[in-house]
């Protein structure tokens, strides 16, 4: 458990999936992220916490008991693992409350998740993709020492155009 500020970054726990689900939903809703609103089909994976639990680190951001924002964690060979190769850890899902922008949420969960990285035997690099817009998102990695990774970058689904950065350890 890290202290970080006036809020903790930690493990989630199994009791706070469905509000960590739904903070993330509602964090890329209101980014503008979900092309489709509450239909679009990447909803229903933001929201699905256990399964991200499942097989990676999900990491939250809490404030006593409020969830302030989240992160998942993957590692080569997880299905959530879907840019990174073998050596890489990837970063999926990074998500802050409307109500907990300006803290440093959002630095505090990429920052763990490169300290995760680095302590886990035969990581070598950190990757993770980011919509061109999520522009808040880029400082932070930038600030972490990531840099765009063009041969990464990736589309999804028609109309989403993915960036990839790289952190290399």
């Amino acid at each position: 458990m890290t202290a970080n500020r006036d809020f903790q970054i930690r493990p989630v726990r199994t009791g706070e999936h469905a509000a960590l689900g739904d903070l993330t939903v509602d964090s890329y809703l209101r980014g503008g992220f979900l092309l489709d609103g509450l239909d679009d089909t990447y909803a229903d994976r933001l929201r699905d916490v256990p399964h991200r639990a499942a097989s990676a680190r999900v990491l939250v951001a809490a404030d006593g008991e409020a969830l302030l924002g989240g992160v998942t964690l993957a590692f080569h060979g997880s299905p959530m693992c879907e840019l990174g190769g073998p050596g890489d850890a990837e970063i999926r899902m990074l998500a802050v409350a409307p109500a907990a922008h300006g803290r440093g949420v959002g630095s505090a969960l990429a920052a763990a998740c490169v300290e995760a990285a680095r302590a886990e035997a035969g990581t070598k690099r950190v990757v993770l993709c980011s919509q061109e817009a999520m522009t808040t998102a880029h400082r932070i990695y930038g600030r972490l020492g990531f840099a765009r990774a063009h041969d990464l970058d990736w589309s999804p689904v028609p109309g989403v155009d993915l960036w990839a950065f790289a952190l290399e350890l």
